[in-house]
């Protein structure tokens, strides 16, 4: 009992010592639970209708797209820039698929195995024409192609690695064909439910007609804005603010974006890194005139151009090459020259020119064995007994393969990386005759082909570059970065580089918007950290030095200089302000110049006033004037010469885009169109489904987008 009470008298100490320890014990939970929630955020690309797209399901969807494009370009790498497309491709397709999806099911919209099989059976499809599966006889998607591939894609478990690689490709190729056409199919549904909902009926199908069959011609006389000094005239910030209420909804702002000032310092060879370079290209070129077979020079070279020892088609390379092939006599070497857009050195040699086919049909037959002499023994009297005659098709299939021929296109391997199996198929199918038959021999086994077409004879160039990058020493660039290293530690506040830049001899720029969507900024590569940096700074904030570009050969400061969050941007901003402003000009000179024409009733009278006459004709209602003498598109002139009658002076003037017009109508016309009701209905409901079109955008802003790209890729 003695000790029950010793606790009672401690209640109030023991109260709060559990109080706190609770309090402890929340905290940490809700540290936990936050910190749990930014670890999650930091996982994911985006967000769109709530739904959260992982990093890891994002990659997914980017190497599946990544693998369509390589076989549709028949590369096996992708540029920089062609993995960006790929990126923004497949955000755009997640955001629409997603809020298509997810207005579909709100309408009970689907798309059955029936109708995609329709689509398939049919043929018609664009997208179908993009497959392996057309006829190239008839340029038309076959179904049958397609029916005979799946069909020998099941049997290719445990064969030939080579033909399972190539097949699986084809496949996963197929499957996204399948998917996008299915989710294309959806959108088209959705889109033509949206239509049918837009009307159109005779009264605006007769105005249509009417505002496209009167023509009017008419002598202007145009007073350009221009004419009147922006120094001139004096604009308020009461006028500014009217102004900016007037025009609200015009700066709006759906994304957060951000404005920066920076400082890019580009890393540049040096007179002797130049001379260096100079040096190594003459040992190159005489190198490339005396080799036979230029593979090795090329490799050596390190050569940013690949050379694969076949002959292709000229659009295989880079235009400033291929403009300059037909120039090359054969086994000469020329430049080498200097290629400004990519900042190289360039040199070519023309091995060799043929007339060769742009496709051949073919069909082949992959022979194994439990060895590679039991493989080459029963190839060759797979070969013997096709050249008495047997059938390859009731052949190839005793071997398990169905023998159907396939088209191979220059397309398919100009720009591949190529081993020395595939470049000997290659060359022996643009080479051999239709109807002739080969037994050839590779490293894992024997493939036996025979051509049955060969179509559209075209020139073809087996050609060697060199292409290298005119770089920079190690000590040019240890010079540069050292000289403003130095100066980025004497200035760390952002007033003090502004002030100190020009001293330096370094210029201070401005970017503005830059959003979360970029994949780099101020069009320079590998600037994706400093955009992850502009996105978790506070205003005025400056960054660490970034090495950026290609390879590290530009130095990147920046400045983040003003955020931009969601919603209407205040007329003080200075972007924003610079618009209220050129309206405002707009309408005072405008004032000034409407002032100056009271009065004016006549084209002479107009002229007299300062006024620049031109002859404007085929004016119609529907279609807006382009006044060369102010260089703008005026759709209120239009509407104004419309309504005036022949041989009448404008009754008031006009003030347009790009100046105020007086104008005097010189013949009216129409048009010898017969009116058809349901032609102009459907035309007029066409116009305002394109309007419609932008539901999209709509759907987007509710669907509450979030963009973490940045972060990840």
């Amino acid at each position: 009992m003695a000790a029950l009470g010793k606790i009672r008298s401690k209640g109030i100490i023991l109260i709060s010592i559990i109080g706190f320890a609770l309090f402890a014990f929340i905290a940490e939970e809700a540290f936990r639970s936050c910190e749990s929630a930014r670890n999650n955020q930091r996982s994911q690309v985006g967000e769109v209708l709530g739904n959260k797209l992982s990093v890891q399901d994002f990659q997914k969807l980017m190497d599946e797209y990544t693998e369509v494009v390589k076989l549709q370009q028949g590369t096996d790498n992708l540029t920089e820039d062609q993995l960006n497309s790929v990126k923004d491709a497949v955000w755009g397709t997640y955001l629409q698929t997603t809020i298509i999806n997810d207005e579909a099911e709100k309408l009970g919209l689907t798309v059955t195995d029936t109708e995609l099989q329709n689509i398939i059976n049919k043929g018609t499809h664009p997208m179908l024409l993009q497959t392996p599966f057309v006829n190239q006889q008839t340029g038309r998607f076959d179904a049958n192609q397609l029916k005979s591939f799946l069909a020998e894609y099941k049997k290719l478990a445990g064969s030939n690695a080579a033909e399972t690689k190539q097949a699986e490709a084809i496949y996963k190729y197929w499957r996204f064909i399948e998917k996008t056409l299915r989710q294309q199919l959806l959108a088209q549904k959705y889109q033509s439910l949206l239509g049918h909902a837009l009307l159109s009926n005779p009264i605006e199908a007769k105005m249509a007609y009417e505002a496209q069959i009167n023509e009017s011609s008419i002598q202007l006389v145009s007073f350009p804005y221009s004419s009147i000094e922006d120094s001139k005239i004096t604009v308020s910030d009461d006028e500014l603010k009217a102004k900016y209420k007037e025009l609200k909804p015009l700066f709006n702002q759906v994304v957060e974006t951000r404005n920066i000032k920076y400082i890019n310092v580009p890393v540049l060879p040096s007179a002797a890194d130049r001379k260096a370079i100079d040096a190594q290209f003459a040992q190159i070129k005489a190198d490339l005139a005396e080799a036979a077979d230029p593979t090795e020079v090329v490799r050596k070279s390190t050569s940013l151009q690949p050379y694969n020892g076949l002959a292709v088609l000229k659009t295989a390379f880079p235009q400033e090459i291929a403009q300059r092939i037909d120039s090359i006599g054969v086994g000469q070497v020329y430049g080498p020259f200097e290629v400004t857009r990519d900042n190289t050195l360039n040199l070519i040699k023309l091995v060799a020119k043929q007339q060769l086919p742009d496709s051949v049909e073919y069909r082949r037959i992959s022979v194994g064995g439990n060895t590679i002499e039991e493989g080459r023994t029963r190839a060759d009297s797979i070969y013997k007994a096709l050249q008495a005659g047997a059938d390859f098709e009731a052949l190839a299939k005793t071997y398990g393969q169905t023998g159907v021929s396939t088209w191979l296109t220059t397309a398919q391997y100009q720009n591949a990386t190529l081993d020395a199996d595939s470049k000997q198929l290659i060359e022996t199918l643009t080479t051999l005759g239709a109807g002739e038959t080969r037994n050839l021999q590779f490293t894992q086994g024997n493939v036996i082909v025979q051509v049955l077409n060969r179509k559209a004879l075209v020139e073809k160039y087996q050609v060697a570059v060199v292409k290298k990058t005119i770089d920079y020493s190690p000590e040019t660039r240890t010079q540069i970065y050292n000289k403003f290293a130095s100066f980025i530690s004497a200035n760390q506040k952002a007033e003090d580089i502004i002030e100190n830049a020009a001293k330096s001899g370094y210029q201070v720029l401005t970017a503005n918007d830059i959003s979360t969507s970029q994949h780099n900024i101020l069009n320079l590569r590998s600037t994706r950290e400093a955009l992850k940096w502009i996105f978790d700074a506070k205003e005025k904030q400056v960054s660490d030095m970034f090495e950026c570009g290609n390879n590290g050969d530009h130095l990147l400061l920046v400045i983040l200089d003003q955020i931009n969050p969601v919603g209407y941007r205040d007329w003080s901003d200075a972007q924003v302000k610079e618009e209220l402003k050129a309206e405002v000009l707009k309408d005072k000179k405008a004032a000034q110049l409407i002032e100056k024409l009271k009065g004016v009733n006549s084209i002479a009278a107009a002229q007299q006033k300062g006024g620049k006459l031109s002859t404007v004709e085929q004016i119609t209602f529907a279609n807006p004037v382009f006044v060369g003498e102010t260089g703008a598109s005026e759709p209120v002139l239009s509407g104004a010469v419309s309504t005036t009658a022949k041989g009448k002076f404008s009754a008031q003037p006009v003030k347009g885009n790009g100046g105020v017009y007086v104008f005097q109508v010189t013949g009216k016309t129409q048009l010898p169109t017969k009116f058809d009701a349901k032609q102009f209905e459907a035309q007029t409901r066409q116009r305002v489904m394109q309007a419609a079109g932008q539901f999209m955008d709509e759907l987007m802003i509710r669907a509450k987008v979030k963009d973490n790209r940045y972060l990840f890729f």
